[in-house]
């Protein structure tokens, strides 16, 4: 039988985003040292790409891991509530968004709009090809590089592009795909901050997708992605399950989803 771990309690749904005022920014790392036990001494690494990397990867966060045939997940709660919402209204204010042909993708050679907002984030000259589109990262802002640092020290990969999709309700959506671009670096997880409106994410393995010759794979994976949480989706995830944000109705708030992600540069 497969396995797999889901959270023993129930995050807030939808929590709201108005009302706090902006604290002194000081890095979300910094802020996330605070809420997890205090301030740390810092020791240097080598991380996997030889760049140098804060020594405290073992447990910064508590990690439930999701496992079933194939899928491979941590899942934790990286920021606490108050940081995540402030995160939250920071990117509301830094992040452009793209529109016209950038907001569209190819389908079976069919141009469609997106049931969101879409933005590329990262390093200079790094572009990210998908559906059809080629979109090139604009430079990182302060927020972006804080999260993306917390991320970081949290798992202790590194990172250099995110996308970031933002949903305006439980409208707003994303249909099932897996992330299996050859620009990608397949020795790094794919790792998705959630900010905002808690929604439901799906996993389908592929053998489980389609009619009758579907049902001989492994049943669907539902997790609820909390306000500030991370999802660390490894190796071999993408290749064997599909993932999905589907229609919710009833969620009137909105969502940021940052999926940070290690472009390689030579293909």
């Amino acid at each position: 039988m497969d396995k797999f771990v889901t959270r023993s309690k129930r995050p807030a749904r939808c929590p709201g985003q108005a009302g706090l005022s902006r604290k002194t920014r000081e890095g979300a790392v910094e802020g996330r040292q605070q809420a997890y036990g205090g301030e740390q001494e810092t020791k240097v690494a080598q991380g996997e790409d030889g760049s140098r990397l804060p020594e405290e990867f073992s447990q910064p966060i508590p990690w439930r891991k999701i496992e079933a045939e194939g899928l491979d997940c941590d899942y934790g709660l990286l920021f606490k509530t108050e940081e995540a919402t402030e995160l939250f209204n920071e990117l509301e204010k830094e992040v452009e968004y793209f529109t016209a042909d950038q907001a569209k993708v190819q389908v079976f050679g069919r141009s469609y709009s997106v049931p969101r907002k879409q933005a590329t984030y990262g390093d200079e000259g790094l572009v990210y090809s998908f559906s059809g589109v080629r979109l090139l990262a604009r430079p990182w802002t302060p927020t972006l590089e804080n999260i993306r640092d917390a991320v970081t020290k949290a798992t202790g990969h590194t990172f250099n592009f995110v996308l970031i999709n933002r949903y305006k309700d439980g409208l707003d959506h994303i249909g099932e795909h897996c992330d299996e671009e050859r620009e990608l670096d397949p020795a790094c997880p794919i790792a998705s901050v959630s900010l905002g409106a808690a929604r439901d994410f799906l996993f389908r393995h592929r053998r489980s997708r389609g009619g009758a010759s579907g049902k001989d794979g492994p049943p669907p994976v539902k997790l609820e992605l909390a306000h500030g949480s991370l999802l660390l989706m490894n190796a071999p995830t993408n290749t064997h399950w599909y993932h999905s944000l589907p229609v919710r109705k009833r969620c009137h708030a909105p969502r940021i989803n940052l999926t940070f992600r290690r472009i390689l540069r030579k293909l």
